[in-house]
Order: C-alpha cells, then structure tokens, then sequence
C-alpha cells in the first residue's frame, strides 16, 4: 500500500471544552487528566496540559512512554532547567526509561497525549535538586486518579 501527503491539508485546533482538567496532588505547573488504565496489559494512559513557560517538576520515567504533542509544543529541560528538546505540534515519540528531566510547553500554553506501557508497579519517580526521589507515582496512583475522575463527572 502507498501513502501520499497531500499539499492541502486542513489545520485544527483541539477543542479541550469537555475534557475535565485535574490537578495531581500539590504538583504545580499542569493539570492532568486519565483517559484509561489497562492493568492486565500495563497501559496508562493520560493528557497534561501545560501554561507557558513553566516547568514541572523534576522527574524520571521507569516505563516505556510514548508521546503526542496535541496542541502547541512540549518542552523538554535538563534537571538545572536548561532546555534540551523542543518537539512540535503533531509529533510522536517513544522513549525507553530514562534520564531527570522537566516538562513543560513554549508559548501558548500545550496538551500532550501520554502513553506508559508495560510495568507494574512505580512509573514515574519525582525527585529533589540532588536527584534523590522524594516521591513516586505507580500503576496503581493512576489507577486510583482514573476512577476518581470517572466518579467525578
């Protein structure tokens, strides 16, 4: 099978009206929301929604994640808050566990489509100026937050 691109292709905008927008505990500089847990195959998967210019805090993923920049762009730091990645409306990537990082978005703000896949147990660690954890999000952290929010509506 072939696949064209085609020169004129129409542009839109995400339209956030009905999603529900959450916050995560005290973390600052996003809100979140679950679109679904999957325990038997391991999947998590959420959006967060960046304001501009912010950074969240620093952290490291232990699971597989793959990523889509829905609205704006998804920023990426080094844990002294340099930048290190700027990745575009549109893009995809999938990323093995790895280094501290921050999060965050350029101007206007951004929505970015999270995909962790195939791990039990601590996903995500947070973690202090001297890179030590100081707290941890499992499987079962958002297992927890999605039947909260599906509870909520």
């Amino acid at each position: 099978m072939t696949t064209t691109r085609t020169a004129e292709t129409l542009r839109y905008t995400f339209d956030d009206r009905n999603t529900r927008w959450y916050r995560l505990g005290d973390f600052e500089h996003f809100v979140f929301a679950m679109l679904d847990v999957d325990r038997e195959k391991l999947i998590v998967d959420f959006m967060l929604k960046f304001p501009a210019h912010e950074q969240i805090f620093l952290h490291r993923h232990l699971a597989l994640t793959n990523t889509f920049v829905v609205q704006g762009e998804h920023r990426l730091y080094e844990p002294d808050g340099s930048l290190m990645e700027i990745r575009p409306v549109g893009s995809y990537t999938s990323s093995l566990p790895g280094d501290p990082h921050r999060e965050g978005a350029g101007d206007g703000g951004g929505v970015v489509f999270y995909s962790v896949r195939g791990k039990d147990g601590v996903l995500f660690e947070g973690l202090d100026e001297d890179l030590k954890v100081n707290v941890t999000l499992s499987l079962e952290d958002f297992a927890s937050a999605y039947e909260e929010q599906k509870n909520a509506r």
